[in-house]
């Protein structure tokens, strides 16, 4: 069994079939683990180039336990609080919790008058995500009948809504509506899409199992993924370069590496951007699903810009997550929604200060930062070669007068990160820092699925894939492919029995 990149779905879905019995390498291009999530040390400074919350701790403690291990035995997550801190462009501040009374206070302290719409929100979120979001997200959905035990519900909901609509049935101060309706952002996706709605269920996953930072930062984490999974007998070999997922007749027989060697197996799984994996990874001949003229005209989410910098100074003022909200919050989305093209002006921005959870990132009396801005995904020509630096103290100079007074002087380490190295390093098609554009045509069954629609013995993994973007969504995409791998497959490469007579 061959896994194609380490990134967090890669390593979960090879630690299940470990787990399983199946042997399992992992092969990553780069020279470490985690992909997305991958770790870079500068200066003295640690810096996490992946997600800095963790929701649904549930799914990882899952992956230890298979191996009848305990995940705090081998990494140690600090609650983050506030889970984030917003700021709007009048000056006022909110502080967003996963405490439900807490985030009470906060919201009465912002806007009084909301609250008790803000707890009918609430409720309905809750709601939704117990009989519909939550089975959704673990589960297999090939066709629309999939969707048939769960419509109901999402119906009576009002989940065809956009997120920004429907927290405006709820609440009326504006800044409010915008804390409550940013996070398709963190997916790629727009509050004010059709049926956004549905990424309301990310409020009801951060206060059902809290928002945590590992100790180490996340790529701790995801080394104790990669010794958990070579506990199992799995292994990761770094800069192997897959070039090709070879294929006799419509079954997946292995890959092909960029110095040439092939490597068998009876099954792969593809952790690589699933446009990505289809475009440049599988013969156009064995393509009739996932053709180039469909991967050409799908729709790809916005890409984004990092700043990752470090200060001779710590800024204890500022929280551990910060978001700074910009003054045209539906303009954003608009022209991030419209195509590639040039940043927009003053974005949100999402500021992440790890050192406020863990002091041991920076060496002391330092803060380590990084800055994130969405920006539209890259069309035929980019132009961040030449535009990227002026963005970067487009940003200093917006953080200086807000959060950060007196930044530019305070910068001893800074490196970025464009969309042209998401493309170019991560393999991400256009340059799309969260895959396929998570709306209403490419949810569920119109998204790629964990068993390719193309090859037998191939499946993929992680954002492109349904249930989507997001470390919820990409762990639960490697227990979807467990489920429909060991339904199909034997850990000696066989078919399973259950499925043998029926081809």
């Amino acid at each position: 069994m061959l896994v194609i990149g380490s990134g967090f779905g890669g390593l979960a879905a090879a630690i299940r079939l470990a787990a399983r019995g199946f042997r399992v390498t992992v092969l990553e291009r780069r020279q470490g683990p985690g992909g997305r999530a991958n770790v870079f040390e500068q200066e003295g400074f640690t810096f996490d180039a992946g997600p800095t919350v963790i929701t649904c701790p549930q799914l990882l403690e899952e992956l230890w336990a298979l191996a009848g291990q305990r995940m705090s035995d081998h990494v140690v997550l600090r609650p983050v609080t506030p889970l984030y801190r917003m700021r709007f462009p009048d000056g006022s501040t909110f502080d967003y919790h996963s405490d439900s009374e807490a985030m009470r206070e906060s919201v009465r302290r912002l806007s009084p008058s909301d609250e008790a719409g803000y707890l009918a929100l609430s409720a309905r979120v809750a709601r939704m995500y117990e009989a519909g979001i939550g089975p959704l997200m673990s589960s297999p959905v090939p066709h629309v009948l999939s969707l048939v035990p769960f419509t109901s519900t999402l119906v009576r909901e009002e989940a065809y809504r956009s997120m920004h609509g429907l927290v405006s049935r709820h609440v009326r101060d504006e800044r409010l509506r915008q804390a409550l309706s940013f996070h398709p952002l963190l997916i790629g996706g727009s509050p004010f899409a059709p049926a956004s709605a549905v990424y309301t269920s990310i409020q009801f996953v951060e206060r059902r199992w809290g928002g945590f930072f590992p100790v180490g930062g996340t790529g701790a984490l995801v080394r104790g993924l990669v010794s958990l999974l070579e506990s199992l007998g799995g292994e990761v070999r770094y800069g192997c370069d897959v070039t090709e997922i070879t294929v006799e007749g419509r079954r997946a027989t292995g890959v092909r590496l960029s110095g040439g060697a092939w490597l068998s197996a009876d099954a792969v799984v593809s952790n690589a951007d699933a446009a990505w994996t289809y475009r440049y990874l599988l013969p156009r001949g064995v393509r009739t699903h996932w053709t180039d003229a469909r991967i050409q005209r799908a729709r790809y989410s916005m890409s984004v810009f990092l700043w990752y910098f470090g200060t001779r100074r710590q800024y204890p003022e500022v929280a551990h997550h910060t978001l700074l909200f910009g003054r045209d919050f539906r303009g954003m989305f608009e022209r991030l929604s419209s195509g590639a093209g040039a940043p927009v002006e003053e974005p949100l921005l999402y500021l992440h200060r790890p050192t406020a959870t863990d002091p041991g990132l920076a060496p002391p009396g330092c803060d380590a930062f990084y800055v994130l801005a969405p920006v539209p995904h890259l069309g035929d020509v980019s132009e961040w070669p030449l535009r990227a630096e002026s963005f970067r103290r487009e940003l200093e100079e917006r953080l200086s007068r807000t959060v950060l007074p007196g930044l530019g002087a305070q910068v001893v380490t800074s490196r970025i990160f464009t969309p042209d190295g998401f493309r170019d390093e991560l393999r991400s098609y256009r340059g799309a820092a969260f895959s396929f554009a998570p709306t209403l045509l490419q949810t569920t069954f119109l998204r790629a699925q964990a068993r390719s629609e193309d090859v037998e013995r191939l499946f993929l993994v992680g954002a492109g894939t349904h249930p989507g973007a997001g470390l919820p969504a990409v762990l639960c995409s490697a227990k979807i492919v467990d489920q429909v791998m060991t339904e199909r497959l034997s850990p000696d490469g066989r078919l399973a029995a259950a499925r043998s007579h029926a081809g």
